[in-house]
């Protein structure tokens, strides 16, 4: 898995082929890119996973990049505890839309 840093990435502006935003509990979204033959998840300036706090966030962040593909997965650990079965092992990946305004 690669490391993207945040601040290379607005360096550059390079071209994406695939972005998944990853959707967690209480507005916390970590996106994992793809481009060329290199996937991993985007990092800040302090070597962590980057945290995006909204969708306008991250289409901010990546305005200056070609994105080809966008999807947003969201996965919740609450499922059993509001009435529905277990996940299943697959997860249903959204279109995301990374055009602006929004």
């Amino acid at each position: 898995m690669h490391k993207f840093l945040m601040k290379d990435l607005m360096q550059r502006n390079p071209d994406i082929d695939y972005l998944e935003v990853q959707s967690f509990e209480m507005n916390v979204y970590l996106v994992q890119i793809t481009i060329g033959e290199k996937t991993g998840f985007v990092y800040d300036e302090k070597d962590r996973p980057m945290r995006f706090f909204s969708a306008g966030h991250i289409r901010e962040a990546f305005e200056s990049c070609q994105v080809t593909q966008a999807v947003m997965i969201h996965d919740t650990p609450y499922e059993e505890m509001i009435g529905n079965p277990p996940k299943s092992d697959t997860q249903t990946a959204l279109p995301f839309t990374m055009q602006l305004p929004y």
